[in-house]
């Protein structure tokens, strides 16, 4: 079932937002508004989550207060990567969190941690274990990224891949399962730490792993996972039967399902970090997952059949 949703992923990440296209985050927090409202709206009862920042950063969330974002949803999210990415040592989590809980009452999710094995297998199983004392317990979701290594032949979504020496090649490496499957030191250590922590899953459109990731979820103890539907995605030929396939294979756990990446063709520019060129396209997108696969109201399993929803045929 879907438990929450979250609003884009890494907003004040380049990778995942033009800076440059919205230097203040006025055009993210318009957008944010209207599908915070288009989502209520569907059902109530689903939590909003603010997208989870990277970096950790308490300006961008004052910023959000200071728009009337954090008035909308009811949750916020950090993400963080201190033996890989981030400018901070591991111990430091508590006060990295702090730091957003001086800004906010609501509550703050750790929705993507991890430690990759670039250097050494090693060095994620500490890092797992260190994480799980520093986090769990002190936040309602610590959700691990992730199951899988990312594919080396699929490539990351960044803004500069190459150019990023090392940090773009530990986008490689952060699974607790190998490219082909087969298990790292550290996929033991987790499974001691389930059903307390959740999992980060990025699934690509009609991936191949999708059945054996959630064989292994469900053999690994986990009750609670993050994944998403990407609004770029949903204009591919036969993306609605992706998604329901996913949504379905899903359908035993807690899903928090994150919507982002804009449509090249519905963007100010055409890339999946655009501001989109009518901020409630997103909001309707939005709303239709919601409709779909988080009704207010069970609408019985023929509805899962009749294709993109009316607001999505719209947008197209």
């Amino acid at each position: 079932m879907i438990e929450a949703a979250m609003i884009w992923n890494e907003p004040n990440n380049k990778s995942h937002w033009d800076p440059e296209l919205d230097p203040d985050w006025s055009r993210y927090a318009e957008m944010a508004i209207l599908a915070a409202d288009a989502i209520a709206r569907e059902n109530p009862d689903v939590t909003k989550v603010l997208g989870g920042i990277s970096p950790i950063d308490p300006a961008f969330m004052t910023r959000m207060k200071e728009f009337g974002v954090l008035d909308r949803v009811d949750a916020v999210a950090v993400h963080g990567f201190p033996l890989d990415w981030n400018l901070w040592q591991v111990h430091e989590w508590p006060r990295k969190i702090g730091e957003i809980g001086a800004v906010t009452d609501l509550p703050v999710w750790v929705s993507e941690v991890g430690i990759s094995t670039f250097g050494a297998e090693e060095i994620q199983v500490w890092g797992l274990k260190r994480t799980a004392e520093l986090l769990l317990g002190k936040a309602p979701r610590v959700q691990w990224y992730s199951l899988y290594d990312l594919p080396m032949a699929w490539g990351a979504t960044t803004r500069h891949r190459e150019a990023e020496g090392s940090s773009y090649y530990r986008h490689f490496y952060m699974g607790l399962l190998r490219e082909d499957g087969t298990p790292k030191p550290a996929l033991e250590t987790f499974a001691g730490l389930t059903p307390e922590m959740g999992l980060v899953q990025w699934f690509h459109f009609e991936d191949p792993r999708l059945d054996e990731a959630v064989e292994w979820m469900k053999r690994l103890g986990v009750t609670y996972i993050r994944t998403g539907l990407s609004w770029a995605d949903s204009f591919r030929p036969n993306a609605f039967d992706w998604f329901d396939r996913q949504m379905e294979a899903l359908a035993d756990f807690d899903v928090t399902v994150t919507f982002c990446f804009t449509p090249e063709h519905r963007g100010l520019m055409p890339h999946h970090t655009s501001p989109p060129l009518v901020p409630d396209e997103f909001a309707r997108f939005c709303g239709d997952m919601i409709r779909r696969y988080a009704p207010a109201m069970p609408i019985g399993s023929a509805d899962m059949q009749q294709g993109p929803p009316l607001g999505l045929v719209a947008a197209q």
